[in-house]
């Protein structure tokens, strides 16, 4: 059943459940309803279509489930379309969440999000004051539920960023973690995409003369436009900090390459040394200086070993080895 939740509420109180017939679904005067549905089926919207007259356009977005967030006005009725977002394993898991608002009534319908409304419903269900307002405080307390699942995110991909930045100053990245990097990137890149239209509905929200949303409430909109504005600032922070360890982590690398390069030259002058001086004494001519000499094996090993320690010495203090 996707039904999850209809009540009927006056003075901010729950006065009744709402099941979806003509009976169940009329209201005295003072009195709202609030519909949580998830992933309706046709049959199911359809009541509501007929119930409330909502707008056709409306409902084809409604059921299509694939809107970036905004806010439409039809009439009476306002339509607000929000992007959730939950982590799931290693990915960000993105759904919808469409808000029909009218005068006596507030739909909503999830798609492809787990976070279901009831903690939301109990939590305004126990501020009566608050919940008297209408519907137009019950979509505040959607909007702000959903923007409330961000700060998580942002939460556990600042825990990464950090994570990747030490690794990186300590040691070399694995393939695995390069490969972490860029998923990591490429998942904050999607999530702020979301983060900007769901900025501007709340600011419409705030500041546009709309049906259905009282003067009294704008403000409470304004409280989650800047919900949404500190997560996508830090957001902007980490995938700044995500380029910058990637650019640290080339620039270690080539640093530690450079530094095993100058060792290898380094050895490498060492070792030419023995190996040419013993190459020349190992020529098969008949005359050669110093080859019956008698101190001459002496004088050579001794020649090899003062121009190594020479070198050597010459490499440390350059810093090659």
């Amino acid at each position: 059943m996707s039904v999850v939740a209809s009540y009927v509420y006056r003075e901010g109180q729950r006065v009744r459940a709402a099941p979806l017939t003509e009976k169940g679904l009329t209201m005295k005067p003072g009195e709202f309803v609030w519909i949580g549905l998830h992933e309706p089926t046709d049959a199911e919207f359809d009541v509501l279509v007929k119930r409330f007259h909502l707008h056709p356009l409306a409902v084809e977005d409604a059921l299509s489930a694939h809107q970036m967030p905004k806010v439409e006005v039809y009439g009476h009725e306002l339509f607000v379309v929000a992007r959730t977002a939950e982590k799931v394993d290693d990915t960000i898991s993105y759904g919808e969440t469409h808000v029909f608002v009218g005068t006596d009534h507030v739909i909503s319908i999830r798609h492809g999000s787990a976070r279901s409304h009831t903690a939301l419903r109990a939590q305004l269900e126990a501020s009566p004051e608050q919940l008297r307002a209408g519907p137009d405080f019950v979509l505040h307390g959607v909007l702000d539920f959903i923007a409330d699942a961000y700060v998580p995110i942002v939460d556990g991909a600042e825990d990464s960023v950090l994570e990747l930045e030490q690794r990186a100053l300590d040691t070399f990245l694995s393939r695995r973690e390069i490969r972490r990097l860029f998923t990591l990137r490429r998942e904050l890149l999607k999530f702020r995409r979301i983060l900007g239209p769901m900025e501007e509905v709340a600011g419409r929200l705030q500041s546009l003369d709309l049906p259905c949303i009282d003067p009294d409430i704008r403000p409470y909109f304004r409280d989650i436009a800047d919900h949404v504005r500190r997560v996508n600032s830090r957001l902007n922070g980490l995938t700044d900090i995500l380029a910058s360890v990637f650019e640290v982590a080339n620039l270690l690398e080539q640093q530690r390459q450079g530094v095993i390069t100058r060792k290898l030259a380094s050895w490498a002058a060492l070792l030419a040394v023995p190996t040419a001086i013993a190459g020349i004494y190992g020529m098969n001519f008949e005359f050669m200086p110093e080859l019956h000499w008698r101190y001459g094996y002496a004088v050579v090993m001794g020649l090899i070993v003062a121009v190594c320690v020479g070198l050597y010495i010459t490499f440390k203090r350059t810093k090659w080895l």
